[in-house]
């Protein structure tokens, strides 16, 4: 149920995020000219979640490293490939819940369609993430963080960059 309501309420805030205008400034402090240029390509509710995100990774480590809090502002920034609108955004949650089968199935290959699109940004999100990072020459870690922020944290117990992963995927499951 907690999860639902989490669910709701991130939908909600989408839903209003027209209604509010994201600290660009506070981005704009933590980025390169480049990744400031890719964070701006993001929808207005994903740039109001990345920057709630930086704000939790910041409470949770306020001497957090560059590197983590240029994460927490660019982990999804993959999804300016495909804007998706809010039904689909819930419809890939639901379906997701109750049949994830189905879900990977519509999600196996990059193929875009009004019904895949949120499946398939949802699962390669964070690979695309990767990708733009890449190209603004993002450092190592950045790019690791946005690539596996969707991964099981365990298995990567043995990574040195664990606990910056799990701090940016316990802010993002806030937020």
């Amino acid at each position: 149920m907690k999860a639902t309501a989490h669910r709701f309420a991130q939908g909600a805030g989408a839903l209003f995020a027209f209604a509010r205008s994201p600290d660009l400034g506070l981005a704009r402090r933590h980025l390169s000219a480049c990744e400031y240029d890719a964070f701006r390509l993001m929808s207005r509710s994903e740039q109001l979640h990345s920057l709630n995100v930086l704000r939790k990774t910041l409470e949770a480590d306020p001497a957090a490293p560059a590197s983590l809090r240029t994460a927490a502002l660019l982990h999804d920034v993959g999804k300016s490939r495909c804007r998706l609108s809010i039904w689909q955004k819930t419809l890939a949650v639901i379906i997701e819940a109750i049949a994830p089968r189905l879900s990977r199935r519509l999600s196996e290959d990059e193929t875009i369609s009004v019904w895949r699109a949120p499946f398939v940004v949802r699962r390669h999100h964070a690979r695309w993430s990767g990708e733009i990072l890449r190209n603004c020459g993002s450092s190592a870690d950045v790019i690791w963080l946005a690539e596996r922020h969707q991964d099981d944290l365990e298995q990567h117990r043995d990574s040195t960059r664990y606990d910056l992963l799990a701090n940016l995927q316990g802010a993002d499951g806030i937020c």
